[in-house]
């Protein structure tokens, strides 16, 4: 029993020995597989939350910056009626304006500044043709002049664009603050 008894004895070490080996690879690559799936689930969370965020809870947090607190104010102003720019002048249009102000705050500052506002609004109309008043872009064109218009009083309204510094300086130094009129609404609209 002795040599084939310390052979058999040898084998049967060297198979408990590998089993052993197989069995700690095999946990090892276990806990590798384990831990990388939760690395990618947890960096695939983080992913998915920043784009969320930059996409919907991100824009919901600026708009809710950017609405304002109070619900926004509207100024009328007297129907005008203006001379158009066409050939001959016989043509005219009465053109009713509201203002959109941010509260009843701003139309009460608005209205200080009324004369300076409809006198500029005036001229603009005057310098338009009743063909460009009949077509919605021009009546899209004049409302985006008369915001540009409305808003010069209180630091708005450059006609050249500006770099962002220029406007932060200009703003700082002479400027009334915000600029209380946010829109251009009209309320009737007659070429004849």
């Amino acid at each position: 029993m002795s040599a084939k008894s310390e052979a058999d004895a040898g084998d049967g070490a060297k198979p408990a020995k590998s089993k052993k080996m197989l069995i700690i690879i095999l946990g090892a690559v276990l806990v590798l597989a384990l831990g990388g799936g939760g690395a990618f689930f947890y960096i695939s969370k983080q992913r998915a939350a920043a784009a969320e965020e930059e996409e919907g809870g991100g824009s919901a947090k600026s708009s809710e910056h950017a609405k304002p607190k109070t619900a926004p104010a509207y100024l009328p102003l007297e129907n005008m009626v203006v001379n158009l720019a066409d050939p001959g002048g016989e043509r005219v249009a009465q053109v009713g304006i509201t203002l959109e102000v941010t509260d009843a705050h701003a139309s009460d500052t608005v209205k200080a500044y009324l004369p300076t506002i409809r006198s500029g609004i005036l001229m603009l109309i005057s310098q338009r043709t009743a063909d460009e008043l009949l077509k919605p872009e021009g009546k899209q064109q004049l409302a985006k002049d008369i915001l540009r218009e409305a808003t010069r009083p209180f630091g708005g309204g450059d006609d050249e664009p500006e770099d962002a510094g220029a406007k932060k300086k200009k703003k700082a130094s002479g400027g009334h603050g915000d600029i209380p009129v946010v829109g251009v609404l009209f309320s009737s609209f007659i070429v004849q």
